[in-house]
């Protein structure tokens, strides 16, 4: 059965080539399907399904949609603007460096990415920018700072490190963050440039595609004011929006970073108290939420824990790994991790991996180098639409911008996995 959930997974994906063909309608069919021939019963399925990542994306879309009804999201994206003087190079390092310095502080990459994802796309809408420049720049930058010793990766690379007896020098924290840095600068530097080469990232200064009236305040139909109502009025009430849409959003970065508060509940806690406050129309709300992009992923996560149920990763792992010496070795360990990452927790698959790394540095290799370059071959291929990471940039795009942002960012994850795990392995596996 573990064969059979690839056999089917790939059908899948092929089935996404025909025009009418929903992935996130066929999803949850095909694991209660496969369950059943498995001998699992629709409970054991349903236990599958990414609770979890349900509460994350509703939240923070919700939260996220409530700053762009009243404005505030515009506002914001003005300053951010303004500060780096409309350059093309400055505007794209706003969402690495936020990413970056978010997770290089401890939040996790799916807290770090619901925050990011909607200053990238949105930059990306307003000032006519690739949305899939836009989310690796931004997604790089969290890359860039997960392997510092306060993120999940660092801490869980010197712990397995240490657990698995590998002798690791005490400045291994710090090498093991710089990869993560000089990595992530890598492969957005590349990126921009293809950009830039390409069109996708205009040349020179920037100027919004679109104007929005980001001073109006959010009114309902007993609230509507008359053409000449007093504009100092009008901008007080503008004014209070912003500081209170402001405050809900600061308050949900240092709650989730700073005390680890569950971010989704955190997102919509904040957006029923603005539309309390407000007065907003629940249903504007409510119609943001990608609801698509929640069924496509939640659909797709929940058929990936039956495969992991039914030991389909650990059953391409084995036909990937092969006995060698070397470099050759730590290679196949990169895909395995690279291979398995790509519709499982990366995480997780580092974790799973690790214990493959003593026999590598038994072998001769660097025991700093070979769990920098498994660590990185599980994460470069993060910039995919089957995970929690690929829902929230495509929570964050535009409604018009999702279909193709979803084959883009599928190709993307594709090519990911073939040349990440070798440059991950090439790049770091010598340190």
């Amino acid at each position: 059965m573990a064969d059979v959930s690839v056999i089917v997974l790939i059908a899948l994906f092929a089935a996404t080539l025909f025009p009418r063909f929903n992935l996130g309608l066929a999803a949850l069919p095909a694991a209660f399907l496969v369950g059943l021939a498995a001998d699992r019963t629709a409970d054991e399925v349903t236990a599958f399904f990414p609770s979890d990542f349900f509460v994350l994306i509703v939240g923070i879309t919700a939260l996220f949609a409530v700053a762009q009804i009243n404005g505030t999201l515009d506002w914001l994206l003005d300053g951010m603007l303004r500060l780096v003087g409309g350059r093309v190079l400055l505007v794209a390092l706003v969402p690495f460096l936020t990413g970056a310095v978010l997770t290089a502080v401890g939040t996790l990459p799916a807290a770090a990415t619901a925050i990011v994802a909607p200053i990238a796309l949105g930059l990306a809408a307003r000032y006519g920018i690739s949305p899939l420049v836009a989310a690796v720049l931004g997604i790089t930058g969290i890359i860039g700072g997960l392997l510092s010793p306060l993120a999940v990766y660092g801490t869980s690379a010197r712990q397995l490190g240490d657990k698995l007896h590998l002798d690791l020098p005490d400045s291994a924290p710090v090498s093991f963050f710089v990869g993560g840095v000089v990595i992530g600068l890598v492969v957005a530097t590349g990126c921009l440039l293809i950009g830039l080469r390409t069109g996708a990232v205009p040349r020179g200064r920037l100027a919004p595609t679109s104007q929005t009236d980001s001073a109006a305040p959010v009114l309902d139909d007993s609230q509507s004011a008359p053409q000449e109502e007093n504009r100092a009025e009008l901008s007080v009430s503008a004014r209070a929006t912003r500081i209170l849409t402001v405050v809900c959003l600061l308050a949900v970065v240092v709650l989730s970073v700073g005390f680890d508060v569950n971010i989704g509940y955190l997102g919509l806690t904040a957006a029923v108290v603005q539309h309390l406050a407000l007065r907003l129309e629940p249903g504007e709300i409510i119609s943001r939420i990608p609801w698509n992009i929640v069924l496509l992923i939640g659909g797709l996560l929940t058929y990936v824990g039956l495969m992991q149920g039914l030991g389909a990763f650990t059953r391409i792992s084995d036909v990937l790994r092969i006995e060698g010496s070397g470099m050759l070795s730590l290679l196949v360990i990169c895909y395995i991790a690279g291979v398995t990452s790509f519709a499982a927790s990366s995480i997780a698959v580092f974790a799973t991996t690790m214990p493959l790394v003593p026999a590598v540095v038994a072998e001769g290799a660097s025991p700093v180098g070979a769990i920098l370059a498994v660590a990185l071959a599980s994460i470069l291929v993060d910039i995919n639409p089957l995970g929690i990471t690929g829902g929230l940039i495509l929570g964050a795009a535009r409604p018009e911008d999702r279909p193709r942002l979803f084959r883009h960012l599928l190709t993307y994850g594709v090519v990911s996995v073939v040349v990440g795990p070798a440059l991950a392995c090439f790049a770091f596996g010598w340190w």
